[in-house]
């Protein structure tokens, strides 16, 4: 009997070790495909996603400074068309009087008062 070494081969002609390396082949292929369709160019599914929720903050964002915009407008009205409120705000934030019989009284906060200092 001879001692040599045998070739195993498929019916396609393939050793074992071919179809094995082919195999792996192919998964890393494939895993490289998944990992690239991921995380893969400027456009990738993460990119995308986090485009997404950022357009998502953006419209919010959006929607909220409408919503102040509407507010100053509605506040913009008033001031050129009502009188009165044209006056509650000489009064508040200008502290604007009516007339000259019309006092102001402002009251401070508590502040400390500066100790005498005896001198005189």
């Amino acid at each position: 009997m001879a001692t040599g070494t045998r070739k195993t081969t498929t019916r396609a002609g393939v050793t074992p070790t071919e179809r094995l390396v082919r195999r792996v082949s192919l998964w890393a292929a494939v895993v490289a495909l998944v990992a690239f369709a991921l995380a893969g160019g400027e456009y990738g599914t993460l990119e995308l996603l986090d485009r997404t929720r950022r357009r998502e903050a953006l419209e919010l964002r959006v929607q909220e400074l409408q919503a102040v915009v509407d507010s100053l407008e509605t506040e913009l009205a008033l001031v050129q068309k009502d009188p009165v409120t044209l006056e509650r705000i000489a009064r508040e934030e200008y502290g604007m009087v009516r007339g000259d019989k019309e006092l102001l009284y402002r009251f401070a906060d508590d502040e400390p008062v500066p100790a005498d200092t005896g001198g005189g």
